[in-house]
């Protein structure tokens, strides 16, 4: 005669949100704002008028946060845009901080 034993296991699972980290454009003298705006739309999902205050913003300032982003999907943003600039002939920069 086989007895069965069943165990229960209880164990708490904590889900935490991914860390966010900010991708941020730097101004420079060479990049066209045409460019910029094309990038903010394109790989950012900006609506015109965002990105094109946000081009401003990076223009008049030197640097703005664009979006913020787990940090492969903002990794590959700029990586993308990069690739971009690149094509172009453009020496446009993006960095990625921490939120």
């Amino acid at each position: 005669m086989a007895v069965k034993i069943e165990l229960s296991e209880k164990s708490k699972v904590r889900i935490r949100e991914p860390k966010h980290f900010r991708v941020v454009m730097h101004n420079d003298d060479f990049t066209s704002m045409d460019f910029v705006v094309e990038v903010l739309i394109d790989i950012f999902h900006k609506e015109e008028w965002e990105a094109e205050q946000l081009m401003m913003l990076v223009h008049k300032s030197g640097r703005a946060a664009v979006g913020q982003y787990p940090y492969d999907i903002a990794v590959s943003k700029v990586s993308v845009a990069a690739e971009r600039a690149r094509k172009e002939g453009f020496p446009f920069r993006m960095t990625v901080e921490e939120a």
